[in-house]
C-alpha cells in the first residue's frame, strides 16, 4: 500500500519512499529544557510518534531521534540570528522562583545557577512527561540526543563550513553563515533573500548588521565569556548558535548527510529548519537534508492562544493532574485527543474534546477486554487484508488521516465479532499505532499503573471482606476512598469493580 505524506519542502502530498531499503531515518526537535514542555509542545512530539508508529505498522524499521536543547536556544527565536539571552539563563531566574511557590520541588535544583542542574531536572521531567504519553523515543536513551554532549561534532561542522566558503568570522568575531553562498535558501519557507530584505518573508535581526556580508546572515558560533555555558572553540570561547546543534547531531546519529524525515512544529519552519538545511546542505555538497520535511500545527485552548497571560497555558501535568480542567485525565485520554485532529490543522484543545476522547479510550479498553473475555487473552496474528486492518491502514496511508482510522474502528468496537482472536489481534495491531487500549504496553510506566492498579484491587477485595463482616461504615470508608483515587465503584456478581474514570 502507497503511504502519501505532505512534504513542507515541497507543499504538496507524496508517495513517501525511503532513501535506502534498510531502515527510515527520521530526527524531530525535541524541547528546550528551560522549563516544563506544553501540551502544544506534545502535540508536535506525539504526532512525530504517530509517524513513527504508522511506518512500523508498515512493515518499516524505524531509527528515530530527537535532541534535548540545553544551550544557545535565545528568547527572540524568531530571529535567525537568535535575540535575547540563552533561555537556560532565563530559566536560572524562574527556577529560583518557582522553588518558592512549590512548581519545582525543594531539593530538585540545588543551584539554581548552575545550568546544568536546571537542564537535567526538565530533561527529566520531560522524559517522564513522554514516557506516560507513550512516546516511544523517549525510552530510547541512546537516540535522545543532548546539544551540549555535541559541541565538538558542531564545531568540526563550522570548520567545514568556513573551509567551504559556507562561514566566515565577522567584524564582531561572530562566525556566521552566508546566506549568498547557498542558493536554494528559503525553498522551505518561502522566505527568499530578496523577501527578507522587504520584510515579507519575516523578520531578520537588526543587531550586528554592521558586522555581516548580508542581513540574512545567522550567526554559528559566538565568542562571550560572560555565557552562562561556555567552550573553548577556535574562534574564542563561547558557544553555538541553535541551528547548528540540529544539523550535527542529526548527522552524527543517524550516520547520513540525508535523511528520510525531518518533524517539528510549524513555529519551526523559519527561521530554525530553513537554516538547518542551509547549513548541512553547506557542509555535506547534498541538495537536501530531509526528503521529507513535516510540521504539526498550533493548538489553542478553548478557541484562544495559549498563553500565560491568559491562564490558559497548560503543561502535560497540568491536564493529567486536573489542574487544567478541574478533573483528572487519564494519559490515554490526553494521547488521543492530542493525535485525533489532523496534524496540518490547527487543533482547538477542549473540556468536550477530552469527554469524547475518554468516551472512546473507554470503549476500546472495553472492547478489548470483551475479546479477551472471549478468546482467553489468545490473539490471532492477522495480516493487513483483514477488513478493519484494511481500513484503518488506507487512512494512515493517507497522510496520517488519524480521524478517518477512528471512523472506522470505533463503530467496528461496538460490534460482537464472529472471530474474538482474529479481532484481538487486529485490535493489537491497531493498538501498535494509537497505543490508548491500553496505553502502551511497552511503557516503563507501566510498572508505576500496575502497581496502583494492584493497590486498588486490593482495596476492592478489602471492600468485599468489610460487606461479609456487615462492616457497612468500613465499606462505606473504602468505597469513599477508590473513589478519591479517581474510580468509580460498581458491584458484579463477582464483587467489587474499580473502573478508571479517564476525564
Amino acid at each position: 500500500m502507497e503511504i502519501r505524506f505532505y512534504n513542507t519542502l515541497t507543499n504538496t502530498a507524496e508517495i513517501f519512499q525511503p532513501v535506502a531499503s534498510d531502515c527510515v531515518r527520521m530526527y524531530s526537535c525535541g524541547p528546550t529544557v528551560y522549563d516544563f514542555a506544553h501540551i502544544g509542545n506534545f502535540r508536535s512530539f506525539l504526532f512525530a510518534d504517530v509517524i513513527r508508529r504508522t511506518l512500523e505498522f508498515f512493515g518499516h524499521k524505524v531509527h528515530h531521534v530527537m535532541n534535548i536543547t540545553d544551550v544557545g536556544h535565545m528568547t527572540d527565536d524568531a530571529s535567525a540570528d537568535g535575540a535575547g539571552e540563552d533561555k537556560m539563563q532565563a530559566a536560572a531566574r524562574r527556577v529560583k522562583e518557582d522553588k518558592k511557590s512549590g512548581r519545582v520541588p525543594e531539593g530538585a535544583v540545588q543551584n539554581p545557577d548552575d545550568p546544568y542542574q536546571i537542564a537535567k531536572f526538565y530533561t527529566d521531567a520531560f522524559l517522564q512527561d513522554a514516557q506516560t504519553l507513550g512516546v516511544k523515543v523517549a525510552f530510547e536513551s541512546d537516540n535522545i540526543l543532548h546539544a551540549t554532549q555535541h559541541i565538538d561534532t558542531m564545531q568540526e561542522m563550522i570548520a567545514q563550513l568556513i573551509a567551504k566558503g559556507h562561514a566566515y568570522v565577522g567584524q564582531d568575531g561572530v562566525v556566521y553563515y552566508s546566506v549568498e553562498s547557498f542558493p536554494s535558501y528559503g525553498r522551505l519557507s518561502g522566505n527568499t533573500l530578496d523577501r527578507l530584505l522587504t520584510g515579507a518573508g519575516g523578520r531578520i535581526s537588526d543587531e550586528n548588521q554592521a558586522n555581516k556580508r548580508h542581513p540574512a546572515d545567522f550567526m554559528l558560533w559566538k565568542a562571550d565569556n560572560s555565557h552562562i555555558m561556555k567552550w573553548d572553540s577556535p574562534w574564542g570561547t563561547g558557544y553555538p548558535g541553535w541551528h547548528i546543534e540540529c544539523s550535527c547531531m542529526a548527522r552524527k546519529r543517524l550516520g547520513r548527510d540525508v535523511i528520510d524525515i525531518h518533524t517539528g512544529g510549524e513555529d519551526l519552519i523559519f527561521p530554525h529548519h530553513e537554516c538547518e538545511i542551509a547549513q548541512t546542505c553547506g557542509a555535506t555538497g547534498e541538495d537536501t537534508f530531509a526528503r521529507f520535511w513535516m510540521h504539526a500545527r498550533f493548538l489553542m485552548v478553548e478557541g484562544e492562544k495559549m498563553s500565560k497571560s491568559k491562564g490558559n497555558f497548560w503543561t502535560v501535568r497540568d491536564v493529567l493532574e486536573g489542574r487544567a480542567t478541574g478533573t483528572q485525565v487519564h494519559p490515554a485520554v490526553l494521547r488521543l485527543e492530542l493525535i485525533k485532529s489532523h496534524y496540518r490543522a490547527n487543533m482547538n484543545f477542549t473540556k468536550k474534546g477530552l469527554l469524547d476522547s475518554a468516551g472512546a479510550v473507554r470503549r476500546l479498553t472495553d472492547f478489548r477486554a470483551k475479546l479477551e473475555a472471549a478468546c482467553g487473552g489468545k490473539a490471532e496474528p492477522v495480516e493487513l487484508t483483514y477488513p478493519i486492518l484494511q481500513e484503518f491502514a488506507e487512512a494512515l496511508a493517507d497522510d496520517l488521516n488519524i480521524a478517518g482510522a477512528l471512523g472506522a474502528i470505533l463503530p467496528w468496537a461496538s460490534s460482537t465479532p464472529s472471530d474474538p482472536a482474529a479481532a484481538l489481534g487486529a485490535l493489537n495491531r491497531i493498538n501498535d499505532v494509537l497505543s490508548i487500549a491500553p496505553l502502551g504496553s511497552t511503557l516503563s510506566g507501566a510498572a508505576q499503573v500496575s502497581g496502583e492498579l494492584a493497590a486498588i484491587e486490593d482495596l476492592c477485595r478489602q471492600l468485599d471482606d468489610a460487606r461479609r463482616r456487615k462492616d457497612f461504615a468500613a465499606a462505606d470508608g473504602l468505597r469513599m476512598e477508590i473513589q478519591k483515587q479517581g474510580y468509580d465503584v460498581k458491584t458484579s456478581p463477582n464483587g467489587t469493580i474499580a473502573e478508571k474514570r479517564l476525564a
